[in-house]
């Protein structure tokens, strides 16, 4: 195999992906069929601040109409919930519902089952080797949620 920076991005790119389908995967057998990728970065951005269907495009970086399609399906789903500020009855606040936090409680414990699962493959050593070498690669936006706008893009229009 080659090691190149092509390749690089995509051994990452496919770690990532990994991960991510196979914790939808999970989530799907456990009754949280309808969820994506998409949404947990939605969630964590409300949890974080993004209060409002125009932060949450800012954090995203996608238009706010984007965010308002994303919300719409979150709040159809169970995911959020709307109610007015009380500074300004006029705009709504999102929150994330108990459902929307279970699911989230579930996709941790999955991603936590599915490193244990990579330890057992690689060993512990090499796993924390290569956690502690994309941090600091990474430094400071390794959890940055304002970096997936590429994510949105190449999701489809029901997301």
């Amino acid at each position: 195999m080659s090691r190149s920076g092509a390749n690089l991005a995509l051994l990452l790119l496919g770690g990532f992906r990994n991960l991510a389908d196979r914790a939808t995967a999970e989530l799907a057998t456990r009754g949280y069929e309808d969820v994506r990728t998409v949404h947990d970065f939605a969630l964590t951005a409300i949890l974080s601040g993004a209060d409002n269907v125009s932060e949450l495009g800012r954090r995203l970086f996608i238009t706010k109409q984007s965010a308002a399609k994303i919300v719409a399906v979150l709040e159809e789903r169970g995911f959020v919930s709307r109610e007015p500020d009380p500074v300004d009855r006029r705009r709504m606040r999102l929150l994330v519902t108990e459902r929307g936090l279970a699911m989230r409680s579930e996709g941790q414990q999955i991603f936590d089952d599915m490193r244990e699962q990579w330890e057992e493959q690689v060993g512990a050593e090499a796993l924390n080797a290569v956690e502690d070498a994309l941090r600091e690669l990474l430094g400071d936006t390794a959890g940055r949620l304002d970096s997936p706008g590429w994510l949105m893009r190449d999701l489809p229009a029901d997301s």
